[in-house]
């Protein structure tokens, strides 16, 4: 009971509470949480063989095949968590930032390496991959926002891009749209119009993209496990800077939303709220190391 519904919908609510963070990518969290690997295998399993089993109606081997309840358990705390936890995370930004964002910092930063010390060998492949996966997440964060393109293939390219980001840790939807130079275009404009010109394109690509890299992201973590962890390692370091809790945001108007494009960081003044901010790193360090022992330990007494 607990391995198969209580634990994938905890797993699926504490992704769904990253994806309301701005910067913070459910990925991370499903990497942390040891899911990873059997969402995208779950993912890329809805091919041509779910297709004929749901179209004979073989409904218990469809499920089993497409690792059906998983999904629908992880989703519903997904969901569950973007409902409840959106107006308490909303408060907590506009009133304690710092003290939100020192937690979620120290978490990422414990995250980095416990999923780094799952690297079985670190050779020359690995350690360039690290290095790659966090010089790739850096430049993101630092980018300029390019200008609005209406263009099919750039409607189509955002979709691909946008849901790519989302699956990997360390990166954000929202965020590679706004680089893109299409957040209100899409994520309003064309969301409150209903304007399908726009959310076609955008559709297919997220479509294919999440069809596709699934594919791919499981062909490497077969292919190139260690250099793949390795490279995911090193997109949740290279996150860091975006969840770093002394930082002024610049941000640009969307219609009547207001979103982050980027941000100018800063080191703290040593203060009382410094040494606040210092617990709740450490709180949230401890949170991921509590959570990696405890799942070491289910492990060994299930083994």
């Amino acid at each position: 009971m607990l391995n198969k519904v209580v634990f994938p919908f905890l797993k699926g609510a504490a992704m769904g509470a990253a994806n309301v963070i701005p910067g913070v990518s459910g990925g991370t969290i499903a990497l942390i949480t040891g899911i990873f690997e059997r969402l995208i295998n779950a993912i890329k399993s809805f091919d041509g063989t779910a297709l004929k089993l749901l179209i004979k109606g073989q409904l218990k081997e469809f499920a089993a095949y497409t690792d059906l309840f998983f999904l629908l358990y992880l989703f519903a705390g997904v969901f569950a968590a973007i409902l409840s936890l959106a107006r308490l995370l909303e408060y907590l930004f506009e009133n304690h930032p710092i003290y939100v964002w020192a937690f979620f910092f120290g978490l990422v930063l414990a995250s980095v390496w416990f999923v780094a010390r799952t690297v079985r060998k670190w050779h020359a492949a690995a350690v360039i991959s690290f290095l790659v996966g966090a010089t790739i997440a850096i430049s993101i964060s630092v980018l300029t926002p390019a200008g609005e393109d209406r263009s099919f293939y750039y409607l189509f390219l955002c979709g691909v891009v946008a849901i790519c980001s989302m699956i990997l840790p360390g990166l954000s939807g929202s965020f590679v749209l706004v680089l893109m130079g299409n957040y209100q275009l899409v994520m309003i404009d064309a969301i409150n119009n209903f304007d399908l010109s726009i959310l076609l394109p955008v559709g297919i690509g997220a479509v294919v993209g999440l069809i596709v890299f699934s594919r791919f992201l499981s062909w490497l973590m077969k292919r190139f496990p260690d250099s793949t962890i390795a490279l995911l390692s090193g997109f949740i370091l290279g996150s860091l800077g975006i969840l770093w809790p002394w930082k002024t945001e610049i941000t640009q108007a969307f219609g009547d939303k207001v979103k982050v494009i980027a941000y100018d960081w800063h080191l703290p003044e040593v203060n009382t709220e410094f040494a606040l901010a210092l617990v709740f790193i450490i709180l949230g360090v401890l949170s991921i190391a509590i959570t990696e022992i405890w799942a070491d330990k289910t492990q060994t007494e299930e083994n």
